[in-house]
C-alpha cells in the first residue's frame, strides 16, 4: 500500500514566525527544497501552496514530491488530494495545523499530524 503526504504549504510555513510573510514565495520554495532532500516515512509527497506562495515553486511533480496549486483555497485542494489519494487505496497522512481541515481529512480516513511533527522530520 502507498502511503502519501499532504502538506499544507500556508499552515507549515505559517507554524514559525521567521520572517515568512515579507517573501511568501521564497518560504514556499524553501520547504518544498526541504522536503526534496527529506528522509520521510511516505511514498510520496504533495505540497498543497496557495496565494503568492504559488509564485515560489512550480506546479508538477519534482522526484517524490508534487506541487499543487491551490485554484482557490488550499483546504479544499487539500481535501481534494486526500479523497484522491484514499479513493487509490494510499494510506494518508495530512500535516496542517487547521483544526478544522483535520477534523475533516480524518472524516475521509487520513491521518492528521500538525506542523510541527514536520518539522522535526525536516530538521
Amino acid at each position: 500500500m502507498t502511503s502519501v503526504l499532504v502538506v499544507d504549504g500556508a499552515n507549515v510555513v505559517g507554524s514559525r514566525p521567521d520572517g515568512w510573510w515579507k517573501d511568501r514565495a521564497g518560504a514556499a520554495q524553501r520547504l518544498h527544497e526541504r522536503l526534496l532532500v527529506a528522509d520521510l516515512p511516505h511514498d510520496d509527497v504533495v505540497l498543497v501552496l496557495e496565494g503568492r506562495a504559488k509564485g515560489g515553486v512550480r506546479k508538477g511533480r519534482d522526484g517524490h514530491v508534487t506541487t499543487v496549486h491551490a485554484p482557490k483555497d488550499g483546504d479544499s485542494e487539500i481535501e481534494r488530494q486526500v479523497r484522491a489519494a484514499t479513493g487509490r487505496g494510499a494510506r494518508v497522512t495530512v500535516v496542517t495545523a487547521d483544526r478544522l481541515l483535520q477534523a475533516r481529512v480524518q472524516g475521509i480516513g487520513a491521518l492528521a499530524l500538525g506542523p510541527s511533527w514536520l518539522l522535526d522530520q525536516l530538521a
